[in-house]
């Protein structure tokens, strides 16, 4: 309430923010990783078919939302933002937030991400879908939020980040489909990083 930023104020509450959805994505993740891992323990020297099947069935679900979700999403959060930041901070996170939010929860948000996903990819191998419906799920993401923030702009007039104020509408389609060209992008590098770490025939 201290701070004076319509976006802030709008319907939607933190949700309308990428870098929260993200953050949600990532939890939920590496929550599911850990249930995995301890279900791995507690199955492990027993024969039950039904345990097995639920295991597995468990780690499907944590290799498709680190393929379709926690890889290429995180990935773009932390260079989206830094980029942007880099080249006029006021479009992403003004200065006016330095006095709420500390730095280094600042990194904690649009940082600490990319190395966490890194090293999971790293010490966990990870089955991914057909590169169709992956792509398929992964724009699906993209275009549900850009649908999202349009909305929330119809609704209040305000738009969730302050970079959109200054594009016109055909700009906006371009950087719409520009954004949503990268975090697939991102899903193939995340497809290519992870054979390449996990290469069998090495």
């Amino acid at each position: 309430k201290a701070i004076d930023m319509p976006a802030h104020q709008t319907y939607g509450g933190s949700w309308k923010f990428l870098t929260f959805i993200d953050l949600v994505i990532q939890a939920v993740f590496f929550g599911i990783c850990v249930l995995t891992d301890l279900s791995s323990l507690l199955t492990k020297g027993n024969d039950s078919q039904e345990q097995e099947r639920q295991l597995k069935k468990l780690i499907s679900l944590r290799d498709w939302v680190m393929a379709v979700l926690a890889f290429p999403v995180g990935v773009f959060v932390v260079t989206m933002f830094w980029s942007i930041y880099i080249y006029d901070r006021e479009l992403v996170y003004p200065k006016l937030l330095d006095n709420f939010i500390p730095a280094w929860l600042n990194h904690g948000m649009h940082t600490t991400v990319l190395p966490f996903v890194l090293i999971e990819m790293r010490t966990t191998h990870h089955q991914y879908p057909s590169r169709s419906c992956g792509l398929a799920a992964v724009c699906t993401f993209a275009v549900g939020y850009i649908l999202w923030v349009c909305w929330i702009h119809h609704v209040t007039g305000v738009w969730v980040y302050p970079l959109l104020e200054h594009l016109s509408p055909g700009v906006k389609i371009i950087f719409f489909a520009a954004v949503t060209v990268i975090i697939n992008i991102f899903y193939l590098v995340g497809e290519v990083l992870n054979n390449y770490i996990w290469d069998t025939q090495k």
